[in-house]
């Protein structure tokens, strides 16, 4: 199983969380929950007007194996208004433009995405049960 838990934060909430929703899913092949500011297509949903999230911007997918993993999809635009970052394990790494990250099992750390142009952030949570 995979859960999710994402907040918004900007400067103007001055330390505090905002936008807080919770997601899960088994680890059944081709199980799948997107982020992102579409609310047809994604199981958590940033506030319309952050326009440096993608309407589908993080996919988590299960695949035949029961492994999970992240991807940022490629927007509309050549270059990102944001940036990828994986925090877990004790370190932290970007992910590139269109780039996946493998969550392994019993892992949890945060996926977080940065704009690029404010102090705003969308913090999404991970753990993988086993």
């Amino acid at each position: 199983m995979l859960e999710l838990t994402m907040a918004t934060v900007s400067a103007a909430d001055s330390g505090a969380t905002a936008g807080m929703q919770m997601a899960e899913a088994p680890s059944a092949p081709g199980a799948q929950l997107c982020v992102g500011r579409d609310r047809a297509a994604c199981r958590l949903v940033t506030p319309d007007d952050w326009l440096f999230v993608s309407r589908t911007h993080l996919d988590f997918r299960c695949g035949q194996d029961g492994m999970w993993t992240v991807t940022w999809l490629r927007g509309s635009l050549p270059e990102p208004s944001s940036e990828v970052r994986v925090v877990a394990g004790g370190t932290e790494q970007a992910v590139p433009y269109g780039g996946a990250w493998a969550i392994p099992v019993g892992g949890s750390g945060e996926v977080v995405i940065h704009d690029l142009s404010a102090p705003r952030s969308v913090n999404v949570g991970f753990y993988h049960e086993v």
